[in-house]
């Protein structure tokens, strides 16, 4: 049911669906309280072609609205089959009992799961009434949760929200308090380990970031710990973020990714992009909100090794793309026709660009400043002044300008080199890095190990000097990475590494884990390759599948085998964006 006020009149109503969704009825129902059939004054519908990503629903009014009336409507429609909405078979989830059903709706999936206007320019508070089977729950990303009879859970979201935000879940989870405001939802066999995790943690991060950005408007904060099989870090949903199980590390070392998911709270979630061609104003400020969130809560050094390790992300995507690719640039032309001359439908863009350089872009604004503190008191005031509101970049930088007007008089927008408009319509990498120096104090030691691991002769001696048992997971990570550019290593390093490090080499933590298998497969270690495999099986990941499959299929006949014998055992528990994606990089058919 929708209820729409009319802003420009026209006799005809046309909303985002999806081949996938079958309308039976669309009906006008009568004004509350007004004569008219109570079941409403069926309408004319039809089902035509937009994109690749979907279909257009189009809707005949008796007459032209006036601007300003009020219409609801209601919809008769099933869905399910479509690409937003997922169903998993009880191998697919964590406890291996009974399915499990979610719905992805970033950036353009809802329109399979519900009719409406499918874009993050328009925003909207909704409610829901589901009624789930016997031994099941459902959460949505709602404000309020009440269950009553009959396994029936009714929602309500009582602020705006994009479409892409609406989420619902039903399985068999369960619950937890982590804080004041926050539980964690999962599995019933993953509960214990998600409460253990995460108790306490997410309020410090809250209110850190409260007092950075101003009040926290969404009520709860919520975490569901997904099955093994979503493709995803996570997904910002509100009250209620998605993340991947990978999370559990079993020692908190990568509780940072919810910092990313709560700094969405203000940027994305409260102030958002109108457009997914400016999705670095999601992205970018989200970015620059959980650095600053980290840097108060671990320290500059940690933050800067942290962004390192991004910036390196970006680099290998920049390597791989071309710099000058059109996705490398923070505003990217989304258009039907452009898609289809491109291949690019929006959830295609994703990519390192709008996170890294957009964080490139943010800092670079924080430096003209060159005021913390005041440059904090802006984005306190950016979120207060767009609350609730779908902007583009000239809002956001018209108002960075209105806001500094000494910078403004400064003509900093056009500083030869460093123009606003270079950063959003030239591709390539940053004209401007932020300093990350005080990361080096974590970075030197790790670079130096390195170095001493890729040496023809290894200095035992020297090695053995270096005490890694105090490293966190960033300067693992940076370590790894540098060992990672340096191979192949000279015959039999790789062995010795693995066995002098068992905290690297049998690490339970997945970002450990990814790099490990990178290392093997570079290395040729056909001993580990096992690692390779059991990794792909115990998650599907995106951003842990897709390199490692670029690896495999890079490498030996032998990692080539082990590639398609791989995809061929966990291609049903994967995601059916990443099913597609891997059989692209297999050569398997072209990818939808």
């Amino acid at each position: 049911r929708l209820e729409l006020r009319c802003e420009r009149g026209g006799a005809e109503l046309r909303l985002d669906a999806h081949p996938t969704l079958s309308v039976s009825r669309a009906a006008l129902l009568p004004p509350p309280g007004g004569p008219g059939d109570a079941g409403g004054q069926e309408l004319p519908v039809e089902s035509r072609p937009f994109a690749s990503y979907g279909s257009a629903l189009h809707i005949a009014l008796p007459q032209a609205p006036r601007a300003g009336q009020l219409l609801t409507l209601l919809i008769d429609y099933e869905a399910g089959e479509g690409p937003g909405v997922c169903w998993l078979s009880p191998e697919q989830t964590a406890g291996k009992q009974k399915p499990y059903m979610y719905t992805q709706g970033q950036a353009v999936l809802n329109r399979s799961f519900f009719p409406c206007f499918d874009t993050p320019s328009v925003k909207f508070t909704y409610s829901a009434t589901v009624k789930v089977p016997e031994g099941f729950t459902a959460v949505m990303s709602a404000t309020s949760w009440e269950k009553q009879k009959d396994n029936t859970f009714v929602f309500k979201m009582s602020q705006p929200i994009p479409s892409y935000l609406i989420a619902l879940v039903v399985g068999d989870i369960v619950s937890a308090d982590v804080g004041p405001r926050s539980r964690v939802w999962a599995e019933p066999c993953l509960i214990e380990a998600a409460k253990k995790e995460y108790d306490g943690v997410i309020e410090e991060f809250l209110v850190v970031g409260e007092k950075l950005f101003g009040p926290y408007v969404w009520g709860r904060y919520d975490i569901l710990f997904m099955p093994p099989s979503f493709p995803f870090g996570g997904m910002e949903n509100p009250c209620l973020t998605f993340v991947t199980p990978c999370l559990l590390a079993g020692d908190r070392s990568l509780v940072d990714v919810i910092i990313h998911e709560i700094s969405h709270s203000w940027f994305g979630n409260l102030v958002t992009n109108a457009t997914w061609g400016e999705f670095w104003l999601n992205e970018g400020f989200t970015m620059y909100a959980q650095r600053r969130i980290s840097t108060e809560v671990y320290g500059l050094p940690y933050t800067c090794l942290e962004a390192a390790t991004g910036r390196a992300l970006l680099r290998q995507h920049m390597d791989a793309t071309g710099e000058d690719h059109p996705l490398n640039r923070l505003r990217v032309v989304i258009e039907p026709g452009f898609c289809l001359f491109l291949g690019v439908n929006p959830d295609d863009t994703y990519n390192e660009t709008p996170y890294e350089k957009g964080y490139c872009f943010v800092s670079y604004l924080a430096h003209l400043v060159g005021n913390q503190s005041k440059f904090d008191a802006f984005l306190q005031a950016y979120v207060n002044r767009f609350k609730f509101q779908s902007i583009t970049a000239d809002d956001t930088l018209g108002f960075f300008l209105e806001y500094f007007p000494e910078l403004k008089e400064k003509g900093v927008d056009s500083i030869p080199g460093f123009e606003f408009d270079r950063w959003l319509n030239t591709p390539g990498w940053p004209p401007y890095l932020p300093d990350l120096s005080p990361g080096q104090q974590l970075m030197r030691p790790a670079d130096e190990l390195a170095e001493l691991w890729a040496a023809d002769g290894l200095n035992m001696e020297a090695i053995e000097a270096v005490d890694i048992t105090g490293w966190r997971t960033y300067q693992l990570v940076y370590f790894l990475d540098q060992v990672l550019q340096k191979s192949p290593l000279p015959e039999g390093n790789v062995q010795r590494l693995s066995k002098m490090y068992p905290k690297i080499s049998k690490a339970q933590n997945a970002e450990l884990r990814l790099r490990w298998c990178q290392i093997v497969l570079k290395n040729n270690l056909e001993a580990e390759y096992s690692k390779v495999k059991d990794f792909l099986h115990s998650q599907g990941k995106q951003k842990y599948t897709l390199p490692l499959y670029r690896a495999m299929w890079g490498g030996s006949e032998a990692t080539r085998a082990l590639a398609m014998e791989t995809f061929s055992a966990t291609a049903p528990q994967l995601h059916v964006n990443v099913q597609n994606y891997v059989k692209k990089i297999l050569g398997l058919g072209s990818a939808e």
